[in-house]
């Protein structure tokens, strides 16, 4: 069976929307510019929520994904758990302990776990795709004119990140931590052969002042800063990238494309590939750099569908046969500009969750569309150069011997595989929207989500562990929380829709039930009383500490209400956010594990 996966373009469906702030009194002014200086007496610290509460809670869960047998072991398992005497309380003393030491207990646990120590590819398991409005190209003046827009676009933004004038987020009255935003340029993940590490040299007292742009596999250090520090112009932008391409006529070894590889066999070909001087140059270019353009050629379709085409590109290149190759898939924030006018980025998700990377994306869209008045000057196609002497291009080099050259091969193999096992379709519901739902006196995130439950449901006859993203923004250097979306009202409803022997108002009934469940167990973990990274930290503690994993993590009911077949996200953008699937399908080894 190959993999599936179904992408809707996010029209305002949310759970926990981000806002910007706008005009606010003097004592969260204040507020505000504590936030930017990552003082963390801002914001709260992420609580540790009572043993007690959370295994109650995480019962609740189980109970539809398990059989009555089933669920009595488990029960019985989490009772000696959580006993006053049981290892439960003593793990739950180390994250206390943990808390009252550091400004987020779970952060550092948190980027290894579900980042650094993951070794499946980044490339559709992990590295979302974003879709821009498609463009129009019809000359490669068209192409490098956009492209020259976002790359101003987003060192304008830059200012204001370096300048600490990002407005705040706020989930309605509360300010969100705004780390993130920090952490997005200049940043990028090394391989290793057990876990990786990421660096950000945006942070740096001398950060990076250039970016790489890639094209026919090739890649070009260009300096984007003048030497009075200004950013380059969109036509000074135009000759540097005018220059790039001509120098690249012909592809080159695809060496990006070992950036696609499950992270294991990746890190050990970078040993390698670093022996070289001249590459160790070229890969430290790279990895410094502010970020990535892809110049692409006219993008296939496959499908037929130009939205779901334009997806597909963005979150893989369309493999070894498309611009796999002309990636760097450890790099934060890599643009794809396509020369037919697909246009879009992928990005690297260790540092951020969707937030600061959907409000880049607004920036650019708002620059290209309402560009200051310098840079429409600059924005007119002139085959002039510059009058400003600008530095050239520069090439870097990669020296590729016999061993890289088998191992480009095996990435080829590899990525052609994952291609060819993913699904998706993108598309746009555009039978009712929130307005109807809130009509209803419903949640649209908890409604979409039944939908969701309703749909796997009637496909597989049964219910799955569904994973929604909850944002924990709300406290210090706060990243997520699942929202555990199947529930005994979820399962209930499911199979009223599905009973044609039912009442409509009965049916009705069922879906508020399920809704509000849902609604209910969201809030909990928007405020850092879920169930799942409270079970994570308490296991981690337990390796941490050189103890026995207990045995609540190997029993049958942690097993399944912990492996998610549908996994979730939204985020409130006018573009499509969309990302590959996290599972095998049913039947299949998982090869990553």
């Amino acid at each position: 069976m190959a993999l599936s996966a179904a992408f809707i373009l996010r029209q305002g469906l949310r759970c926990g929307r981000v806002m910007r702030s706008g005009s606010v009194v003097t004592s969260e002014a204040m507020r505000s510019r504590l936030l930017h200086q990552g003082d963390a007496p801002a914001l709260p610290r992420l609580p540790v929520p009572h043993l007690h509460d959370t295994l109650t809670k995480y019962l609740k869960t189980v109970k539809p994904l398990v059989t009555e047998e089933e669920y009595m072991l488990t029960e019985e398992i989490v009772k000696r758990f959580g006993n006053v005497d049981g290892i439960g309380q003593k793990l739950q003393q180390k994250l206390e302990e943990k808390k009252n030491t550091t400004q987020n207990w779970l952060a550092d646990w948190w980027i290894n776990a579900a980042y650094l120590d993951c070794r499946g590819p980044l490339v559709v398991w992990s590295s979302p795709g974003l879709v821009f409005p498609l463009q129009e190209f019809k000359t490669l003046d068209d192409q490098l004119n956009y492209a020259a827009k976002v790359i101003a676009g987003t060192l304008d933004y830059k200012i204001m990140v370096d300048e600490k004038t990002v407005p705040v987020d706020r989930m309605g009255k509360d300010f969100l931590d705004m780390s993130q935003y920090f952490k997005v340029l200049g940043t990028c993940r090394i391989p290793g052969v057990t876990r990786d590490t990421i660096k950000f040299y945006g942070q740096e007292p001398e950060p990076p002042r250039h970016i790489v742009v890639a094209h026919n596999n090739h890649f070009f250090k260009i300096d984007v800063y003048g030497k009075q520090g200004k950013p380059l112009n969109v036509r000074q932008l135009v000759h540097q990238l005018r220059n790039v391409v001509e120098r690249s006529t012909h592809p080159t070894a695809p060496v990006g494309i070992l950036t696609s590889q499950n992270r294991n066999v990746w890190g050990k070909a970078y040993k390698q590939l670093r022996k070289d001087k001249v590459n160790k140059a070229s890969l430290e270019e790279i990895h410094r750099c502010i970020f990535l353009v892809a110049l692409d050629g006219p993008v296939v379709n496959p499908t037929g569908n130009t939205m779901t085409d334009a997806a597909l590109h963005c979150v893989h290149g369309n493999g070894p046969q498309g611009y796999a190759g002309n990636r760097w898939y450890d790099k934060t924030i890599q643009f794809i500009i396509g020369k037919k006018g697909v246009v879009g980025l992928t990005y690297e998700h260790t540092p951020a969750e969707g937030p600061p990377i959907a409000n880049l994306m607004d920036h650019i869209m708002d620059y290209i569309h309402n560009p200051p008045k310098d840079a429409v000057q600059a924005g007119h196609s002139d085959p002039r150069p510059p009058a400003v002497e600008l530095s050239r291009p520069q090439r870097l080099i990669f020296n590729v011997g016999p061993e890289t050259k088998l191992e480009i091969e095996d990435a080829k193999i590899a990525l052609e595989s994952l291609v060819g096992d993913l699904e998706m379709t993108c598309f746009k519901f555009t039978g009712f929207g929130k307005s109807f739902i809130k009509s209803l006196k419903m949640s649209p995130d908890s409604f979409l989500q039944m939908a969701i439950q309703l749909t796997f449901y009637r496909i597989h006859q049964e219910p799955g562990a569904h994973y929604e993203s909850a944002s924990t923004r709300k406290f210090i250097y706060g990243r997520t929380e699942t929202i555990r979306s199947c529930s005994e009202e979820s399962v209930a409803f499911s199979q009223a829709m599905l009973n044609p022997d039912l009442p409509v108002a009965d049916k009705a009934a069922a879906l508020r039930s399920a809704v509000e469940a849902h609604k209910t167990y969201a809030q909990k973990a928007i405020n850092g009383l879920g169930v799942d990274r409270h079970l994570l930290g308490l296991k981690l503690a337990a390796i941490e500490a050189g103890m026995d994993v207990p045995k609540l993590f190997m029993d049958v009911g942690y097993l399944r209400s912990s492996h998610m077949r549908i996994s979730t996200s939204q985020v409130l953008v006018p573009h499509c956010g969309l990302i590959g699937t996290l599972l095998l399908a049913s039947g299949q080894k998982d090869k990553w594990s």
